[in-house]
């Protein structure tokens, strides 16, 4: 039977006048939407981008971000150690078990990555600060806490004195004892170096905190600190006719009268922190931060146990003589350093115990983390750091550089890191997302430092969320 072709336009049949016609003889145009009722399209009759033009894109950044945030703050309020789940590694430096390299870094116990790295004081001396297990009750005898050199501090006299010249009742910093003077005469201390601190013309620097309880001039100097160096005697006392403090030397004056320095502080009821320092041939007194005077020095100072040579706090050197008529002043922390720790006009009053350790600030370091292994291979990373500027402005992508890597640190990739909104008061945050590197399944982040300097500018790494 012949097939029969009919090319009418005008012919308008209906479904039920239609039979079934494969989909392959339908290859080109459109239908319109009105004519298609119900059924079915085989696969692959449908163009992708007639699927898509119609769905709106997603983008889940910002879910991924909102889920390392809250997890960098659990961390941190939980006191988490390093932890990763199936697409996310987080830490905020608990321990130091997510670390794998430091170059001129190091985790601080206080929870942060920092170039500034603790180490051993080179210029430490001696540090004393008294507590309940260095001492006894019938001697009071405190060795020195720290320091390259080994000293105690006894009573002037010696002898047996009971805990009464170890105080607590008044302290700058609490749980340790301050010095006193419980005995008329013979309640000041002494240090006892078993070898010489021998600063030569050299810098150095003798200081603590004293604490004037009362005092009512009396005629008779009553010394702070008093010492003498083979070459030359120092003394820090509150004037006999006055309540003003002084400082005399007398390498310069040798009548043992002040050499017109009048001392600002020592007030009855404060705290006042003082130092003497040798620096590149000036010796200066300083007070409460403040230098009080300075002037050029050329003398040897080398200090030892004898009466010539020694230091004495609360007493004069030496001697019974000069000391405390009962409890009227209270000293603490005392240290002695072989550099000068202060310099110029001012400088901050510490406001905690003098460390036993030097912090070291390098201008470049990092630190890579071990490697975080993913359930498949990776090709995009990205991660939400945690940080803070300790001191100065650390621009990112210049002074806080992320690498980010997926082949166990054979390739690194750079990130361009973005700043969100602060993370704490004080704590700073950044962010990275989708950053195409070489595919693996070992990922790990690289952190650098640079342009960092002590005091001027100093980023602290608090935290890291990576995200795979």
């Amino acid at each position: 039977m012949a097939i029969i072709k009919i090319k009418n336009p005008a012919i308008d049949l209906d479904a039920a006048e239609i039979p079934n016609i494969d989909a392959s003889k339908i290859t080109t145009g459109n239908f319109d939407a009105s004519r298609i009722g119900s059924g079915t399209f085989a696969d692959a009759r449908i163009a992708a981008s007639n699927v898509s033009q119609h769905a709106t894109s997603f983008d889940d950044n910002k879910i991924v971000n909102d889920i390392s945030t809250i997890a960098l703050r659990q961390a941190s309020n939980e006191n988490k150690g390093a932890y990763n789940t199936n697409s996310m590694y987080v830490d905020v430096f608990q321990d130091d078990t997510g670390i794998g390299t430091e170059t001129n870094t190091d985790r601080n116990s206080s929870e942060y990555v920092s170039s500034a790295v603790s180490g051993t004081d080179p210029n430490l001396v001696s540090l004393f600060r008294p507590n309940t297990t260095d001492h006894t009750a019938t001697q009071a005898v405190v060795n020195t806490v720290a320091g390259t050199s080994s000293a105690t501090l006894r009573p002037v006299n010696g002898g047996a004195y009971g805990q009464n010249d170890l105080s607590t009742s008044f302290q700058k910093f609490s749980g340790s004892y301050s010095f006193t003077s419980a005995n008329a005469n013979d309640g000041g201390w002494k240090i006892v170096p078993t070898s010489e601190y021998d600063f030569g013309t050299g810098d150095f620097t003798i200081e603590a905190w004293t604490y004037r309880n009362s005092f009512t001039p009396d005629g008779t100097h009553r010394y702070i600190m008093d010492w003498s160096a083979n070459s030359g005697n120092s003394r820090l006392s509150l004037a006999p006719n006055s309540n003003e403090a002084y400082f005399g030397n007398t390498g310069y004056d040798n009548n043992y009268r002040p050499v017109g320095f009048g001392m600002s502080g020592f007030a009855n009821g404060d705290w006042t922190h003082w130092a003497y320092v040798k620096k590149s041939g000036n010796l200066a007194m300083y007070s409460n931060g403040n230098r009080n005077f300075t002037f050029s020095d050329s003398l040897t100072y080398n200090f030892g146990s004898s009466y010539v040579g020694d230091i004495a706090f609360n007493q004069r050197h030496g001697s019974d003589s000069n000391g405390w008529t009962g409890v009227g002043i209270y000293t603490q922390e005392i240290r002695v350093s072989s550099n000068a720790r202060y310099d110029g006009a001012t400088y901050t009053i510490p406001t905690a115990q003098f460390p036993t350790t030097a912090i070291t600030t390098s201008a470049t370091g990092n630190f890579i983390s071990n490697a975080i292994t993913a359930p498949s291979s990776t090709s995009k990373m990205g991660a939400i750091i945690t940080y803070q500027d300790n001191a100065g402005t650390n621009t990112l992508n210049t002074d806080i550089v992320l690498q980010l890597s997926a082949d166990n640190g054979s390739n690194f990739t750079t990130a361009t890191l973005t700043a969100m909104p602060d993370f704490a008061s004080g704590i700073k945050m950044a962010k990275v997302n989708d950053l195409s590197v070489t595919a693996g399944t070992q990922l790990k982040y690289k952190i650098s430092f640079a342009n960092q300097a002590s005091g001027s500018k100093e980023a602290r790494i608090r935290g890291v969320s990576l995200q795979y």
